[in-house]
């Protein structure tokens, strides 16, 4: 089968019994980067050399069906460099042909950086969506940050060190300057940091310089900042785009808190 493993994303104390278990016995291991994995096996002192393929955003959708066939006949332990593959890492491409091929996949939970820091954040858990990175050109990411503007669920992004001070600022656009937002940074480490206040406070203050991996957490929108003509609006627009009315009505009442029967028939009057 496939085995999904969660490592670490700082502290090497956060490794589980079973990940070590996995470890010390599986016969093969995809990993993001076999060096690092390489680096967690001496670290946690584990003798066992298994047969390491390597499996990254290059080459997955090659390496996928190997894999899969390879996991026919031996378990197949797959790790990324730090957390659970496949968010924002790779995974996704090896568990979809698995499940195609009728391979069993599972998983070993452990560290996420995504939840780390929507649980520090002090921002609301109960429902909250997972972005990833923003687009690395300046023109695409406010794009991405406005299409996110009426968003109500908490918003969790990944950013670079070298891109999270102009993130920040189109944050403080795209959201507006009294937003709320948190970076974490260097969850687990030595040198952790939670930094909270206002989209443009943290612009401000990230303009200093950040260093090591971040995690920002940004509060969704009150619902009051849509109006029902607005959000009709927005359904139109989605159907423009090519989606199915009642599947616009749909997503735009989860973002907004409108009514999705209102918003269908709102937008189906002035379709004519």
């Amino acid at each position: 089968m496939i085995i999904l493993a969660a490592t670490p994303i700082g502290n090497l104390g956060d490794v589980s019994r079973r990940l070590v278990e996995a470890l010390e016995s599986a016969p093969v291991i995809a990993a993001e980067d076999t060096r690092t994995t390489q680096r967690l096996l001496a670290a946690l002192e584990i003798a066992h050399r298994p047969r390491l393929i390597a499996l990254h955003d290059h080459n997955e959708k090659e390496r996928a069906g190997e894999l899969v066939e390879i996991a026919r006949g031996q378990d197949v332990l797959v790790l990324s460099d730090a957390g659970m593959p496949t968010v924002s890492d790779p995974g996704y491409s090896l568990v979809a042909a698995a499940a195609a091929a009728g391979v069993r996949v599972t998983a070993i939970p452990g560290p996420s950086a995504v939840l780390t820091a929507l649980a520090v954040s002090g921002l609301p858990t109960d429902r909250f969506t997972f972005e990833g990175f923003l687009p690395r050109k300046a023109g695409d990411r406010l794009r991405t940050l406005r299409s996110l503007a009426v968003e109500r669920r908490t918003m969790v992004f990944f950013e670079s060190p070298s891109r999270i001070a102009p993130s920040l600022a189109d944050m403080a656009t795209a959201f507006g300057a009294d937003r709320r937002v948190v970076v974490a940074r260097e969850l687990t480490k030595k040198f952790e940091e939670i930094v909270r206040g206002t989209a443009a406070e943290l612009a401000d203050w990230a303009e200093a310089g950040v260093r090591g991996e971040i995690v920002v957490v940004v509060e969704g929108a009150a619902a009051a900042q849509v109006t029902f003509p607005d959000a009709v609006t927005q359904v139109l627009e989605l159907v423009r785009g090519g989606t199915r009315l009642k599947d616009a009505a749909g997503e735009v009442s989860t973002n907004t808190g409108h009514s999705s029967r209102e918003l269908y028939q709102a937008a189906l009057a002035v379709k004519g």
